[in-house]
């Protein structure tokens, strides 16, 4: 608290609370991707839209620096504080505010974790869709930051598709009510579209309103193994054509190494290259029936060779592990990340491309895949070995990000599917927007944030 700006910005909002501790501005200052020191000026802590308000007023009068702060369970540096800036965590502004059983929305505040948004649904009989690993610990605007995907976008598309309205501090500390509800609006531009995945560089969202649904049938899981590669569009293709998929992902047996070793439970015998977990519609014995008949059809065609089905929602939490749990039991090996996406119809060959790509270029790294087959979004893990350097595990890894990049732009892809560009993936920005796109996303941003103080550096540079 020496720095005498603090006690201004503690004047100006005297129901703010304010960390300086080192280790909380340590925890505050970076995310998951680990890859940067965090250096933040202080953590605020805003109880109110007005406490926001009044810190974006305080920044733009002091030219500091704000980096808005939800889970930080993000995976590209979206949410790193390294250069003296203010941290703004929303994790106090975390509660549900409204619920209109008509329009069927709940308003939200920005800093409610994802799960306790799942349980406020739940409460009045219905469901917010959107759904993944990090549900416990991410927050509802950060997802709104980085237009969040997850496992059930097959089903039920991204984040954007589920916000009804949104409450928005700018970067010039103007409050805006964004949409407010409606189904149907055409007057003039959708400011909350843009705000939904421009990852904190625009506006901080303070509330949301969200649309809420009907609980899907009952359910069912499956793990399938699978022999190689090229048969995964093939299999997708034959139990979407046969059942109601609620999601359809897919890992390696690296992936599965891991898990297991993490606490997973394999449920076969034996070892197979790629797996397969699927949750579709079960509702009654038509819908198992359609889904054996699927099984059998891929066996029949060599595509699967073992299958195994969720007998009660324990075991479908078991399989669902093998998935989920990648990512938590690679973390210690300091993985570098690659989230792309292509068209479905592409997936095929791209698959085919990036992963003779990847097998030349990684020789003497472990690389665990995994990823969303159904909605075209690949993860790529490569694991630091523990006898290389950072500096050198990362000068490898950012030059075949470079060759992944080429590849993304020649199938129209995109290099980041669900993570944000945030600082991690900035210089590949250009192989998925034209220049003329990013000179007006800078247009932009100047519209929204004059004096460039919000999460700057993000996405691209000013």
């Amino acid at each position: 608290m020496t720095d005498p700006r603090l006690e201004t910005l503690l004047q100006s909002c005297p129901e703010l609370r304010l960390k300086t501790d080192a280790g909380d501005l340590e925890h505050y200052g970076r995310d998951w991707t680990r890859r940067w020191t965090p250096a933040p000026l202080a953590i605020a802590l805003p109880g109110s839209v007005e406490d926001v308000q009044a810190v974006m007023r305080w920044a733009n009068a002091h030219k500091v620096a704000v980096v808005p702060s939800g889970g930080r369970t993000g995976l590209s540096g979206g949410a790193v504080a390294a250069n003296g800036e203010l941290v703004l965590s929303l994790e106090r502004m975390n509660k549900a505010l409204a619920f209109d059983a008509v329009d069927r929305t709940l308003v939200v505040q920005a800093g409610m974790p994802l799960e306790a948004l799942h349980n406020a649904a739940r409460e009045h009989g219905l469901i917010y869709p959107v759904d993944f690993a990090a549900r416990g610990s991410c927050s509802i605007g950060g997802n709104i930051a980085t237009n969040a995907g997850g496992i059930r976008v097959i089903r039920y598309g991204n984040t954007r598709e589920w916000i009804a309205g949104l409450k928005v501090v700018t970067g010039n500390g103007e409050v805006l009510e964004l949409n407010k509800g409606l189904i149907k609006n055409s007057s003039g531009y959708d400011f909350r579209q843009l705000m939904i995945g421009s990852e904190g560089t625009l506006g901080i969202v303070v509330e949301a309103t969200v649309r809420l649904t009907d609980p899907p049938p009952a359910t069912n899981v499956m793990v399938l193994a699978l022999p190689s590669f090229e048969v995964l569009m093939q299999v997708f293709a034959a139990f979407r054509e046969r059942l109601q998929l609620e999601a359809f992902e897919f890992f390696t047996d690296l992936a599965v190494k891991h898990v297991t070793a993490h606490g997973a439970q394999y449920p076969f015998e034996d070892i197979h290259p790629y797996y397969v977990v699927t949750e579709y519609a079960s509702a009654d014995e038509a819908g198992e029936a359609a889904a054996l008949a699927a099984f059998e059809y891929c066996m029949e065609q060599g595509w699967v060779l073992d299958g195994v089905i969720s007998t009660s929602e324990a075991q479908a939490q078991q399989l669902w592990r093998l998935r989920e749990g990648i990512t938590e039991s690679v973390a210690r090996y300091k993985p570098y990340k690659n989230d792309v996406s292509v068209r479905i119809s592409a997936m095929p060959a791209f698959l085919a491309e990036t992963q003779a790509l990847i097998n030349g270029a990684y020789p003497h790294f472990e690389v665990v895949w995994f990823g969303h087959i159904g909605d075209g979004n690949l993860h790529i893990n490569v694991l630091k070995p523990d006898d290389t350097s950072d500096a050198e595990f990362l000068s490898q890894c950012e030059h075949v990000t470079k060759l992944l990049a080429q590849v993304l732009h020649r199938f129209d892809g995109s290099i980041s599917a669900e993570h944000g560009i945030g600082l991690v993936k900035k210089a590949y920005l250009a192989s998925t927007r034209s220049d003329a796109e990013v000179a007006l996303m800078r247009g932009v941003k100047r519209v929204f944030d004059h004096n460039g103080l919000l999460n700057p550096g993000k996405v691209f540079d000013l």
